[in-house]
C-alpha cells in the first residue's frame, strides 16, 4: 500500500499531462491547425521535462512521446478542413452508417459490390446529401474536365469488373475470344 501511495503524485502528474494533450487535439476552442500544433507542442514539452525527472514513469512518457513523434506529421491536416471528422472512430461510423444504409436499400446482408466500382462517388455523394440536400445548380459539374476523367476512371472499373463477370460465366468462350483477338493478324501498312 505504501509503495502505491508514494507513486501516485507521479502518476497523477502523467495522467494531467497526457489528458491535456488530447484536450488540445479535441480543439473546443476551434483553433486553426497551427494554433493546435504550437499547443501540443507546448504540453509536450511539458511530458518531456516530466519524463526527464527520472520517475517512475520515465519509460512510459517516453514511449507516449515516441507513439507521438510517429504520428505527428499527420495528426494536424484534419484541423484545415472544416467539418472533416478528427478520429478513426469518426470516419468508421461514418463509412459504418454508409455500409448499414447501403444494405438496407438493397435487401442485402452484404455490401453492395458496386460500393467497389461507385465508391469514390456514392460515398461522397451520400456524406454530401446527408449535410445539405442538393438542389439543381449543385447537380452540375463545376469543372467539365475533373467530371471527365472521374467518369472515365468510374468506367474503367466498371469494365473490369464485367470482364471478370465474364470469364466466370464462360472462361473457354472468353479465353478463345482473346486469343482470336491476339492472333489476329496486323491490317497491312
Amino acid at each position: 500500500m505504501e509503495r502505491s501511495d508514494a507513486g501516485w503524485p507521479e502518476i497523477d502528474r502523467a495522467y494531467r499531462l497526457v489528458s491535456q494533450a488530447a484536450q488540445v487535439l479535441q480543439n473546443a476552442e476551434e483553433g486553426t491547425a497551427q494554433q493546435v500544433e504550437g499547443r501540443f507542442e507546448t504540453v509536450l514539452q511539458r511530458i518531456e521535462r516530466e519524463a526527464n525527472r527520472n520517475g517512475s514513469l520515465h519509460d512510459a512518457l517516453r514511449h507516449f512521446l515516441k507513439v507521438t513523434a510517429s504520428y505527428r506529421s499527420h495528426l494536424f491536416h484534419t484541423y484545415s478542413l472544416p467539418g472533416l471528422p478528427r478520429t478513426n472512430n469518426d470516419l468508421e461510423q461514418f463509412f459504418g452508417a454508409a455500409r448499414y444504409h447501403e444494405r438496407r436499400i438493397a435487401g442485402r446482408k452484404v455490401a453492395s459490390p458496386s460500393t467497389v466500382i461507385r465508391g469514390q462517388v456514392r460515398l461522397v455523394a451520400a456524406f454530401g446529401t446527408r449535410l445539405q440536400p442538393p438542389v439543381g445548380p449543385d447537380l452540375r459539374p463545376r469543372c467539365l474536365t475533373a467530371w471527365r476523367h472521374l467518369r472515365a476512371g468510374l468506367e474503367a472499373r466498371h469494365e473490369a469488373r464485367r470482364q471478370q463477370l465474364r470469364f466466370r460465366r464462360s472462361p473457354d468462350q472468353y479465353l478463345a475470344a482473346l486469343e482470336a483477338r491476339l492472333l489476329k493478324p496486323p491490317l497491312p501498312s
